[in-house]
């Protein structure tokens, strides 16, 4: 796997400007590699016709939208659920269920009150797991309604 791919898809998961040093931890490379990679990928995003760009700001580097599609955004994303809110959901949607401590470790910890905010807008349930100290975390029949996306059946029919 090339690394400026695997650096992408760590800024594309974690959905939150992310420091050279917590890169290159995460890459599994030295902070010169993931410094190298990193200008490939800017690079690369800058030539592409894409609707993404990866962008240093003061606290890491960072995958986003570009702002000229912000308008788009404002439309087709929920008033009520910002950007890293809905990547969160988004992270929970693939996985449901997840367990919260490792949804923390895919998102950060803005991921508790991200959480939180989902719980009182319906959108997830949260319970306690048996056997453990965490929370499981999975979408409810709202998110499938809201989204407008069909419920997987849990039986193997």
């Amino acid at each position: 796997m090339k690394l400026a791919t695997k650096i992408e898809a760590i800024l594309y998961l974690k959905g939150q400007p992310l420091t050279l040093v917590d890169i290159a931890q995460w890459a599994d490379s030295s902070v010169e590699e993931a410094q190298e990679a990193i200008m490939e990928l800017i690079s690369d995003y800058a030539y592409r016709d894409s609707a993404l760009e990866v962008v240093e700001t003061e606290t890491g580097y960072s995958l986003q939208l570009r702002s000229v599609y912000d308008a788009l955004m404002d439309d087709l994303v929920p008033a009520e659920l910002g950007k890293g809110t809905l990547r969160t959901l988004a992270a929970i949607a693939l996985k449901n269920p997840i367990v919260q401590t490792d949804l923390i470790e895919l998102r950060g910890s803005t991921a508790y009150q991200q959480v939180q905010e989902l719980v009182e807008l319906g959108f997830v349930r949260k319970r306690r797991q048996e056997n453990g100290r965490s929370y499981l975390l999975e979408v409810t029949s709202k998110f499938h309604q809201y989204f407008e996306i069909e419920q997987l059946s849990e039986s193997s029919e």
